[in-house]
């Protein structure tokens, strides 16, 4: 690690990413664009349906630049979703209101995904549009993250058909039929590949891998269902792209963080709001960034505890290179002036005091 005596004049997420401590730290916040912000509730309310959000370049441009024009934050994330995957293999995807994402069922119980890459590029063009978009507004040193999600959770939702509280389904098909899951699970890893691949052509220039539902599993199948595939999806991108920093997001592996940055070789993990600071600074290896990690809830209410979190992440992280994130999105309800004391207290904080 390179520390910094004075500001980079390039960009600070990149540069953090890249290894290089520095005085400042970068921040951005998952579903930064999004409901509590009235601009987006503006444009929502005129949209017949989410994915044609999505799907618009126009609009999805001016959604992921909303909280760049409004805030001081280090990256703009591309507003899309990580159900656009199965959407674009042919999988019925919607969105119903107050109940979250709802799928058909699957075209084949086998595990075999028809994959016919032009045809699925050409589906998921209009993202692709969207971040060449941002790439050519006037974002000063705005990094543009693109993302994906990972295979075990892109699965979890193709087959259990929406959010669920058990996972029944898609673990009893990973217990009983593992050889069938896994072609499954390798035909994902093509696909979040292409999809990643194309992101980065059009102008991203970091990428988050969001494996939402990995902490449901046990180790043996954590390994084996989250950490080898990612790590493909990992190898892929870096032989063509190893200037591309990733970051993985295994929400709820607990101790399994560890493993996970070992063996995928992602360049940084963002932790959810249950890892401890001090232990993620002590246990996960010092050439990870790290990201996250404050509670959503923190923000939602505001005040001195949210100060408080906030200053003890950055006081437990200020020997790593870290990027300040939230341990989950942001909550529909968070008032804007807590998003603003956030960024403003991040700034303000200077790592080599």
């Amino acid at each position: 690690m390179t520390n910094r005596k004075t500001e980079n004049p390039e960009k600070l997420l990149i540069t953090t990413l890249s290894g290089i401590k520095e005085p400042s730290t970068p921040i951005w916040l998952m579903r930064q664009a999004g409901r509590y912000l009235p601009e987006y509730r503006k444009l929502r309310v005129n949209t017949n349906s989410f994915l044609d959000l999505c799907y618009s370049p126009d609009m999805a441009t001016t959604i992921t630049l909303q909280p760049i024009r409004r805030f001081n934050l280090d990256a703009a994330i591309v507003f899309s979703d990580i159900l656009v995957i199965p959407d674009a293999l042919g999988q019925e995807v919607k969105f119903v209101e107050g109940e979250g994402p709802r799928l058909g069922p699957m075209n084949d119980d086998r595990g075999h995904l028809s994959l016919d890459k032009q045809k699925f590029l050409s589906h998921l063009s209009p993202v692709y549009e969207t971040i060449q978009k941002i790439s050519s507004s006037d974002i000063g040193k705005t990094t543009i993250i693109g993302f994906a999600g990972a295979p075990w959770t892109i699965a979890t939702y193709m087959i259990e058909g929406g959010p669920t509280k058990t996972f029944s389904k898609v673990k009893g098909w990973s217990y009983s039929d593992p050889e069938s899951f896994e072609r499954l699970i390798n035909g994902l890893v093509v696909a979040i590949t292409w999809h990643l691949e194309q992101q980065i052509q059009a102008g991203a220039e970091v990428i988050q891998i969001f494996d939402s539902w990995a902490g449901v599993l046990s180790p043996k199948s954590f390994h084996r269902w989250v950490i080898k595939p990612t790590r493909q999806i990992v190898q892929n991108i870096k032989n063509s792209y190893s200037h591309i920093p990733i970051i993985g997001f295994p929400r709820g592996a607990g101790i399994g963080y560890v493993d996970y940055v070992n063996e995928t070789k992602v360049n940084a993990v963002s932790l959810d709001t249950t890892v401890p600071t001090r232990w993620a600074a002590e246990n996960i290896p010092k050439d990870c960034v790290l990201q996250g990690n404050l509670d959503p809830d923190a923000l939602l209410n505001g005040g001195i505890p949210m100060l408080e979190h906030i200053r003890t992440i950055l006081r437990d992280f200020s020997k790593r290179n870290h990027v300040f994130n939230l341990g989950h999105g942001v909550l529909p309800t968070t008032p804007i002036n807590n998003v603003e004391t956030l960024i403003k207290t991040v700034k303000s904080y200077n790592s080599s005091n």
